[in-house]
């Protein structure tokens, strides 16, 4: 349907002129970074247009067994992806809410496994700490959806953030070099 293409794509193209007027009204404190150089709005544009944004979806557009051209999957990935990663960021600034995954403190595997999968959709307040819905990561899946191909679409990537956050809480954790652990003094180097 070529009229719903051409709508869809309107729409993400609203959605990037959009981003930045969105950006802009959530500064609320006088003193604060300016919308360009704020830390959000920087973690948007990597995570949209950077290396680890771009990669999924060239890699879901290869594997893709849906009709059409590579091209066509690349579009509609990416168009899917910007729409996502706008919502999400926009209404996560809006409603103070923090994207970032923190892993759980508690042991086994059981714990840590419904810690991670709850994580999807509950999050932190970055102004007091409190738990919150995830509507920013929420809304931005459905958005998503929306745009690029459906409901089924939105749920994968709920599915894809929830898959990424156990890979996250079960991924070994680098340790620290013995000269950086507390209590172990580096030796010094003798000077002949």
């Amino acid at each position: 349907m070529p009229g719903g293409r051409t709508i869809r794509i309107g729409v993400a193209l609203a959605m990037l002129t959009l981003s930045p007027a969105v950006w802009a009204v959530t500064q609320t404190r006088p003193k604060a970074k300016t919308a360009s150089n704020h830390p959000v709005r920087k973690e948007y544009v990597k995570k949209t247009f950077g290396k680890r944004g771009i990669l999924p979806v060239v890699g879901g557009a290869a594997i893709s067994q849906r009709k059409g051209s590579f091209g066509q999957h690349l579009a509609t990935g990416f168009e899917g992806h910007v729409v996502k990663n706008t919502v999400e960021y926009g209404v996560a600034s809006i409603r103070h809410e923090d994207l970032h995954y923190h892993r759980s403190t508690k042991k086994g595997v059981g714990p840590r496994l419904r810690h991670a999968l709850v994580s999807t959709v509950v999050t932190r307040k970055t102004t007091t700490g409190k738990k919150t819905a995830a509507t920013g990561r929420i809304s931005g899946a459905a958005a998503a959806g929306a745009v690029a191909g459906g409901a089924a679409t939105g749920g994968i990537s709920l599915g894809a953030d929830a898959g990424l956050n156990v890979a996250r809480e079960f991924w070994p954790r680098k340790k620290k070099p013995i000269s950086a652990r507390a209590g172990v003094r580096k030796p010094r180097a003798r000077h002949s």
